[in-house]
């Protein structure tokens, strides 16, 4: 895995170093915000996984965010955060971000999360194993709706959702591939996010907002609020 980590503690950054040469990952590490968003946008395709930090001098990890995003919406993002309050973490998700880890914390657990994201990426990514199918056959088809899992494409009404991220793609393929069937937030966090959140249902919220603004761009919406449970993938209204 080649990991670009914009993140202006060098102490940080020299801890995290031992662990990614530990698991025999390269990494490229940046202490300013403008320089690590120009090292990204020099190759977009060399990253497997981005860890950002939010407080960056030059430039802020939200934009950065954002115009990684214009960029590539499949690139693993992961933000390394000091701030703590809800309405950061919920932004930050909301810019693009497939996960984030709150300062100080735990360099197994950074491990951990960067394991799951990429696992869950390259999942996607390949498809099933045992998938014997064309890049022109679905995954998932209905009279409406169509996803396939190699092309990591999904259709509303023919017309293509675009610019759907990692996570944005596994949440919906994870309800749709079961449609009508309400899912907790617990449930969703265990079967997308691939660990334990341990409450954190915001993550979630964050990232059905952006979805439904993608699906809404192209058609009806799909993706209903159950009040009180959850979530669930519905086209059986779509005219």
């Amino acid at each position: 895995m080649n990991i670009l980590m914009i993140e202006d503690n060098e102490s940080v950054s020299e801890m995290m170093q031992m662990f990614f040469l530990n698991e025999g990952w390269e990494a490229t590490f940046k202490y300013d915000g403008k320089e690590g968003l120009d090292t990204f946008l020099t190759d977009p395709e060399k990253w497997d996984m981005i860890t950002l930090d939010l407080n960056l001098p030059t430039m802020d990890g939200m934009e950065i965010g954002r115009e990684i995003r214009k960029v590539s919406s499949s690139v693993p993002i992961i933000m390394l955060t000091a701030r703590d309050s809800e309405s950061d973490q919920v932004i930050g998700l909301e810019m693009g971000a497939d996960d984030y880890v709150t300062k100080p914390f735990s360099p197994l657990t950074l491990i951990a999360r960067i394991k799951a994201l990429h696992r869950r990426s390259e999942l996607g990514s390949e498809g099933e194993d045992d998938a014997k199918q064309s890049d022109n056959s679905f995954d998932i088809q209905t009279d409406h709706f169509k996803m396939n899992l190699k092309t990591r494409e999904a259709y509303l009404e023919d017309k293509p959702v675009e610019g759907l991220t990692p996570k944005e793609f596994d949440l919906l393929y994870t309800m749709a591939k079961k449609p009508r069937q309400v899912f907790t937030r617990e449930q969703l966090l265990e079967l997308v996010w691939d660990y334990q959140y341990f409450g954190d249902e915001r993550t979630v919220d964050a990232h059905i907002k952006k979805l439904r603004q993608k699906i809404e761009k192209v058609g009806p919406q799909v993706i209903q609020t159950v009040w009180g449970v959850g979530y669930k993938f519905d086209d059986s209204g779509v005219a």
